[in-house]
């Protein structure tokens, strides 16, 4: 327990002062000696008979000193000894009795202030005995916080999690803590006497540290981040705080630079002001498709009623084949943009990823070339996945132009399937959000030049590229993050100057039992018909070459502009009709509502939605079966009359299984 000695009292409060001893005829005498000092001491004086006594007044009482009668001999020796194990920080002075020299040195060693012999106590003894002990014990508490102040700043520095340097007025290094050597990687005894020009990473020009130097020299406080540089090489940034240290006369004698790593919250920041980029662009690539797939629909369709209307093998037929093809590419850019903002539609299927990559390779070989050897290595037991071919396909033709370019004499490009589990310890190591679970690996290796580590980090930048001027979009491989981030999965690059590249695609496994779909296409369907079909579309010039073309092979062609028009042609109409081909986004009446009111007043017709706006408009307005029932601007009229059979020819399969039933 510790009993605490009071503050220093008012110059006009009087000492408390408490005896402790047996003699009542000891009490008196020393409270006649305090009264005979008068002014020069005014104490009060209390008295502990005993020692539990002393223990309960000092616990009660606010004593500034106590005097503690001492009689030679074992039992004064253990009480006093006693009373020091009480804990009490308030000065006490023996008064002791016939002890002899040996014995005031050890009373003074148990923790004892003074000793005052018995003999020798009279007014002006214990007068400056008393002030002598207050005096040093002031002194003692004085230096004892000091240190206390001394040892809790010594923890802090030490125990702080950024890193301090402390240098001379010229820059050599005189302490660093424990941070500073876990950051930079070097050792207390390597920077002691260096200066911390051995942290210098040179990409930071000479100017900063004349800044620097002119600010703290000055004896003002210099802020800013610095790009240092490891002992191992690696590069840091630092919020660098350095402040001068002055001695008593004011002059700077020392520096004490606080700096706290910014490293990983700086790559945070750049990864987050990445994602912003992208998706900026993405809103844009969105924004601008609806208009640009109607554009490119009645390109391609004036085009196609073009080439019919031409003698094959004329000069107006290369023309307007040019023009065709023109728009084709231009309508794989537009799906570029789209996948790359993560808004194209998708036509979701369970598959098996290596009859997906086996079909897709036997394309990519007349793409890249007879020169570069392509081989497929499938996994094993391969895990299912949900996701769209064509997507899968965009991928690896994206990945493979890519390839190409990089081995212009040729070389080996490689593609391997495998099943991954991606657990804590992979996880962490990529810093971003990873679901852990089983994954399927799709891995892209080349033996071409390979890419630069200070390229590696923009190559999935929308318009980003490393190739000529006219030879690269800057999509493909923002095209390929698009995607992969759309169906939930990641994607890794690997590369080294004149080691080839290897990218490797993780898309998340479907649960185990779900079948993979089988969705074969005729390519081959036949295009005419004679079925009424509705078309509604609020493009004109889409509306009418649409019409011509599906009225030329064969079928009854019923136009609205919207979706209220539509309802009227239906009211009006009064046969059956077979299908509505409809726009998604019209003015009055949506393709969505339309197709609910079909459902009632005609619900014989199937309906095909068609629309050149991004997925995830066309889900608001509750297009859910893209695979069945959707088909994307931009398409050729062939490609549209394709689907308008497909969807006719799942209506009959489902009248005769019901009629059957």
């Amino acid at each position: 327990m510790d009993f605490t000695a009071a503050q220093s009292a008012p110059a006009n409060s009087p000492l408390h002062v408490l005896l402790v001893g047996q003699r009542e005829e000891d009490f008196f005498l020393v409270r006649d000696l305090l009264a005979r000092a008068g002014s020069t001491l005014t104490a009060e004086l209390d008295h502990a008979l005993c020692l539990d006594e002393a223990r309960t007044m000092l616990l009660q009482g606010c004593y500034s000193l106590v005097l503690f009668e001492y009689d030679a001999g074992d039992s004064a020796t253990q009480l006093l000894t006693e009373f020091f194990n009480t804990g009490t920080s308030v000065p006490v002075i023996v008064l002791a009795e016939d002890a002899g020299e040996m014995e005031i040195a050890r009373i003074l060693e148990r923790g004892a202030s003074a000793c005052l012999e018995k003999s020798q106590l009279n007014n002006a003894n214990l007068v400056r005995t008393i002030r002598s002990t207050l005096a040093w014990h002031s002194l003692q508490q004085e230096h004892q916080s000091a240190e206390d102040a001394l040892r809790k700043l010594s923890r802090a520095v030490e125990g702080s999690a950024d890193a301090i340097v402390i240098t001379n007025r010229t820059g050599i290094i005189e302490y660093v803590n424990p941070a500073f050597e876990a950051l930079t990687g070097y050792s207390h005894e390597e920077v002691i006497g260096q200066t911390p020009g051995i942290l210098k990473s040179g990409e930071q020009a000479p100017e900063i540290y004349q800044e620097l130097w002119q600010t703290i020299l000055a004896g003002k406080i210099f802020r800013g981040i610095l790009v240092n540089r490891k002992k191992n090489g690696e590069f840091y940034y630092v919020e660098e705080s350095i402040s001068p240290v002055r001695d008593s006369a004011g002059c700077i004698t020392h520096f004490i630079a606080n700096g706290r790593d910014l490293t990983d919250r700086l790559r945070l920041e750049a990864q987050l002001l990445q994602a912003q980029k992208m998706d900026a662009v993405g809103r844009l690539a969105g924004g601008v498709a609806h208009d640009f797939n109607n554009l490119l629909t009645i390109i391609t369709s004036y085009s196609e009623l073009a080439l019919d209307s031409v003698g094959p093998g004329t000069a107006l037929e290369g023309k307007l084949s040019e023009i065709l093809s023109a728009a084709r590419r231009a309508a794989q850019l537009t799906r570029q943009l789209l996948a790359f903002s993560r808004k194209q539609p998708q036509a979701l299927r369970v598959v098996d990823l290596n009859n997906v990559v086996a079909e897709i390779t036997r394309t990519l070989q007349r793409l890249i070339g007879e020169d570069i050897q392509l081989t497929f290595h499938p996994g094993t037991e391969l895990g299912q996945v949900r996701v769209d071919p064509f997507q899968i396909e965009q991928i690896l033709m994206n990945l493979a132009v890519n390839a190409r370019d990089a081995m212009p004499q040729g070389g080996q490009l490689k593609i391997e399937t495998s099943n991954v589990i991606l657990g804590d310890e992979y996880i962490h190591r990529k810093h971003v959000a990873i679901p852990p679970g089983q994954y399927v690996l799709i891995s892209v290796s080349d033996t071409g030049k390979g890419i630069p580590a200070d390229h590696l980090a923009h190559i999935f930048e929308p318009f980003y590229t490393t190739k000529p001027v006219g030879k690269g979009t800057g999509l493909g491989l923002a095209t390929v993050y698009g995607i992969v981030k759309q169906n939930r999965g990641f994607i890794w690059a690997y590369s080294e100057p004149d080691m080839g590249t290897v990218f490797k695609v993780y898309l998340p496994c479907v649960p185990a039992g779900q079948v993979a779909d089988v969705s074969p296409r005729d390519s081959e369907a036949p295009v005419n018909g004679s079925e009424t079909i509705l078309l509604v579309e609020d493009e004109d010039a889409v509306r009418r070459a649409t019409a011509e073309f599906l009225t030329m092979h064969g079928y009854r062609v019923l136009q609205a502009r919207d979706g209220l028009e539509a309802l009227a042609v239906v009211k009006n109409h009064g046969s059956p009709i077979h299908l509505a081909v409809t726009d998604v986004v019209m003015p009055n009446m949506s393709g969505g509502q339309l197709a609910k009111e079909l459902s009632v007043r005609c619900p014989e017709a199937k309906v095909l939605f068609v629309s050149g706006y991004a997925g995830k408009t066309i889900m608001d307005h509750k297009v859910v079966d893209l695979e069945s029932n959707f088909l994307q601007k931009p398409f050729t009229l062939k490609e549209l009359s394709r689907k308008i059979r497909e969807v006719l020819a799942r209506q009959l399969a489902s009248s005769q299984e019901s009629h059957l039933n």
